[in-house]
């Protein structure tokens, strides 16, 4: 790996722990503003106050979220998109470049594949390209893969899952984003057949926080590399202190119960 994508990388990815913190905030496009994330500035604010490693945007959002003071941390500017308003919402495309994103100032940029799709291979093509432009420009990528088509009847199938990352990976992302597959032996395999860290996705709105503390830690233990989770975290009405919880549990290896009296839960 070339030295400029290594020093990205340890924006995103804490050089001590090899883990990470990444919160999404690329909901807009597809379903519009949700809670959470109206104000921009305040929800990229409490997320640094937290102390997540990156943020995960469109292009336009990055303005929104800008800051002029607080806390430091990671860029991921997000190249695909599709809206729920259309009926092939699980077809991304791409809207943005990897040099626009150097030109925002990101250290990082992403991408979405949905495997299954009957447009896969055009979002397959997308990232294809989008991994050589990023071995150019030494830009680290993130692939979110998804198992989500007409053949796919459970997305959280280990298989496909394993599936999912492997393609990641084969394809030239430098972190792979798939969804925690419901076990800690299950999900040791998936990253176990892959050469670069895994970071498990948030999926629906969790009811219990224990829930959600409880999926990060066993994806730890399995060997994970952290978590890219949006609405679990954004929408949460701690938000800031289950931030603190998560990095307990991500970057210092605290127990779920830990995690919890943080949250006084």
């Amino acid at each position: 790996m070339q030295l400029g994508k290594r020093v990205r990388l340890e924006r995103i990815i804490n050089r001590d722990t090899k883990r990470t913190i990444i919160i999404p905030m690329d909901h807009g496009t597809t379903v519009g503003a949700i809670d959470g994330l109206v104000d921009m500035p305040a929800a990229v604010n409490d997320m640094a106050e937290g102390g997540a490693d990156a943020v995960l945007m469109h292009k336009g959002l990055v303005r929104c979220g800008h800051r002029k003071s607080g806390k430091d941390m990671g860029l991921i500017v997000h190249l695909s998109a599709s809206t729920s308003l259309s009926p092939l919402s699980n077809t991304k495309t791409l809207v943005g470049t990897v040099e626009e994103a150097i030109t925002l100032g990101a250290d990082a940029v992403s991408v979405h594949v949905n495997l299954g799709d009957d447009n896969e291979r055009d979002m397959l093509n997308d990232f294809g390209r989008t991994a050589t432009a990023c071995e150019k420009w030494g830009i680290p990528l993130l692939a979110m893969i998804y198992a989500r088509g007409p053949k796919i009847t459970n997305g959280f199938d280990p298989k496909l899952i394993a599936h999912c990352a492997r393609v990641g990976v084969e394809l030239g992302a430098d972190i792979v984003k798939v969804p925690y597959s419901g076990s800690l032996d299950s999900f040791a395999e998936v990253v176990q057949a892959c050469c670069v860290p895994v970071v498990i996705a948030g999926g629906e709105r969790m009811e219990s926080t224990v829930e959600f503390l409880q999926m990060v830690h066993d994806s730890l233990r399995a060997g994970g590399a952290g978590l890219s989770v949006g609405r679990n975290v954004f929408q949460h009405p701690r938000r800031v202190d289950l931030v603190r919880a998560v990095r307990a549990l991500v970057h210092e290896d605290r127990t779920v119960a830990h995690a919890l009296a943080m949250l006084g839960e």
